[in-house]
């Protein structure tokens, strides 16, 4: 049978279409320092469809609560600019003075196992990921007001005060960029927000673009 007469019999066939299979792909979370998108990473990963985390690296100092290669991969300067040059990067950017970037092998491999990729990047980070990505989720992260987001930041009781101040001036200047996502949410109630998150999620699962028909003769 012909390739066009094999792609008739497809389109014209019902059963081609009563399938479930879909192409993965990947979701982009980002938004200002202390806007809670690590809160809505975990409730997507628990609520998700068959989400898995992309774990990032960065040359910033460990937390006491962190762990390496489970929440970043911590790399010295020199190890980093290493793999930058080696062209491992997706995207790599500098935030708040350190580095930080996604390694091409983590997305790429869990493509491969069949599973949708969670970014969890800064804005710098998402406008690169869509131009290797176009097709992605990207998700921007509100707070409700800059009142809010510096109480955040200040409640953390993690950086000093001229980190805050850099965050917070970070902030001014990533909002706007919102514009250049596919999807946002005010993170006022979380519970509420992250129903939406979860929504947009699923709804992007449920897309008929993503579709895989079932191939003729199968």
């Amino acid at each position: 049978m012909s390739g066009s007469a094999s792609r008739s019999r497809t389109l014209n066939d019902p059963e081609a279409y009563l399938t479930d299979s879909y192409q993965r792909f990947v979701v982009v979370v980002s938004g200002p320092s202390g806007a809670g998108k690590s809160s809505f990473v975990k409730t997507l990963l628990d609520h998700g469809p068959d989400l898995v985390y992309s774990v990032s690296a960065t040359t910033r100092e460990r937390r006491p609560h962190e762990t390496d290669g489970r929440d970043y991969f911590f790399l010295t300067r020199e190890e980093f600019r290493r793999r930058v040059d080696a062209g491992e990067f997706v995207e790599h950017a500098q935030v708040h003075g350190e580095w930080y970037g996604t390694l091409r092998s983590q997305i790429e491999v869990a493509l491969r196992r069949g599973k949708n990729v969670l970014l969890d990047i800064d804005v710098q980070g998402g406008q690169a990921v869509r131009r290797v990505y176009p097709d992605g989720a990207f998700l921007f992260i509100l707070p409700p007001s800059m009142e809010a987001l510096e109480a955040r930041l200040r409640h953390r009781a993690t950086d000093s005060e001229e980190r805050i101040r850099l965050r917070l001036e970070n902030a001014r200047r990533e909002i706007p960029t919102v514009e250049e996502y596919d999807y946002y949410i005010v993170n006022d109630d979380f519970e509420a927000a992250s129903r939406n998150a979860l929504a947009i999620v699923w709804a992007e699962r449920c897309r008929t673009k993503r579709r895989e028909p079932v191939a003729a003769g199968s």
